[in-house]
C-alpha cells in the first residue's frame, strides 16, 4: 500500500505540473491584457505599461513560470492584480461554501440516482425501466440554469418555501444541491442499471439465486456491491468537479462559491486567481480518484494494491 502511495503521489506531482504549465501558457495566449483591464480602457500607455512592470507581466513569459512554479512549491499561491488580496486568503474564504454544495450536491446525485438505477435493472424491459430512462435522459439534458430558475420561482417565490438564494442556513443549499442532483442523478442512474445489469447476470449471483437466498439480499449483498464499483469513480471525479466550482449554478442561486470567484477572475484576466482556482480543481480531482481507489477494496474483496 505504501509503495502503491508513494507511486500516485508522484503521479499527481506530475500531473499537477502539467496542469499548471498549460493553463499558465494557455492565459498568456489570450489577446486579453490583465494590465489594460485593471488600468481601464481610458488609461494612458504609460499608466498601462507602469501596471505591467508593477504586475511583472513585462518579463518573458518562461521565467515568469518559473518564478511561479518556485512559489508554488513554498506554498505561495500569489496575489490578486485586482483585489490586492493573497490567492489563498480568498480561496479559503469560498472553501467552505464550496464543500458545502459539494457534499449537498452529491448526497442529492446519490440520492436520486442509485435507487432509480437500481429499480430500472430489477425491471428492465418494463414500463418503468423505460420512464426512468427517459428521465434521466430529461434531466442529464436539461440546462442546469433553467432548472435553477424554475426551482428558485416556484418553490422559493410562488410557495416561499425556500430562500431566494444566499448562503447560511442548510435552507439555502437545498435548491442549489437539488439543481446539481437533477443532472447528475441521471448519470448514475443510467451507470448503475447499465451496471446492475450486467452483474445481475454473473454466475455467482445465479449461484446465490440457486441456493434460495431472498431476492432483496441477492440484489443488495451480492449483485449491488459490485455495481457500485463505477459509481464509486464518478463520485470521485464529482468532488473534483464541484471542489472546482459550479459557476452556473452558484451564479443562479447567489452562492459565494470558488465557482463565482473563477468567473470573476476570469472577466478580468486575473492570472494568479484562475491559476489558484485550477489548482484546486486539479488536486481535488486527484484527492476524489485516489478516494475512490482506496474504497474498492472495501466493495470488492478482489481488489488488492501490492
Amino acid at each position: 500500500m505504501i509503495r502503491y502511495l508513494a507511486g500516485r503521489f508522484a503521479q499527481s506531482c506530475l500531473v499537477l505540473f502539467g496542469v499548471t504549465l498549460l493553463t499558465f501558457f494557455l492565459l498568456f495566449i489570450l489577446p486579453a491584457d490583465p494590465a489594460r483591464m485593471i488600468a481601464g480602457r481610458s488609461a494612458t500607455i504609460e499608466t498601462v505599461n507602469r501596471i505591467r512592470a508593477e504586475l511583472g507581466l513585462d518579463r518573458p513569459v518562461p521565467l515568469q513560470y518559473l518564478q511561479y512554479v518556485a512559489r508554488l512549491v513554498r506554498g505561495d499561491l500569489g496575489r490578486s492584480y485586482a483585489q490586492k488580496i493573497e490567492v489563498r486568503d480568498l480561496l479559503l474564504s469560498r472553501l467552505a461554501a464550496t464543500a458545502y454544495l459539494m457534499v449537498a450536491g452529491i448526497g442529492f446525485e446519490l440520492l436520486l440516482g442509485i435507487p432509480a438505477g437500481v429499480l430500472a435493472a430489477l425491471r428492465r424491459g418494463s414500463t418503468a425501466d423505460r420512464l426512468i430512462m427517459v428521465g434521466a435522459f430529461a434531466g442529464v439534458s436539461a440546462p442546469q440554469f433553467a432548472v435553477g430558475l424554475l426551482l428558485l420561482y416556484v418553490l422559493a417565490f410562488r410557495w416561499g418555501l425556500f430562500p431566494l438564494g444566499g448562503y447560511g442556513s442548510f435552507a439555502h443549499v437545498i435548491l442549489p444541491a437539488f439543481t446539481l442532483g437533477i443532472a447528475g442523478g441521471g448519470w448514475y442512474a443510467r451507470m448503475i442499471r447499465s451496471s446492475l445489469v450486467d452483474v445481475l447476470d454473473q454466475d455467482y449471483v445465479r449461484t446465490a439465486r440457486g441456493k434460495g437466498l431472498p431476492r432483496g439480499k441477492v440484489v443488495l449483498k451480492h449483485a449491488l456491491r459490485n455495481a457500485l464499483l463505477p459509481i464509486v469513480s464518478m463520485v470521485g471525479l464529482d468532488i473534483g468537479t464541484f471542489m472546482g466550482g459550479v459557476v452556473v449554478v452558484e451564479s443562479v442561486f447567489g452562492w459565494p462559491g470558488i465557482g463565482q470567484l473563477a468567473w470573476q477572475a476570469i472577466q478580468i484576466v486575473d492570472i494568479p486567481v484562475i491559476m489558484g482556482v485550477v489548482i484546486v480543481s486539479a488536486l481535488a480531482i486527484m484527492a476524489g480518484n485516489l478516494l475512490a481507489d482506496l474504497i474498492y477494496p472495501f466493495l470488492d474483496p478482489r481488489i488488492r494494491y501490492e
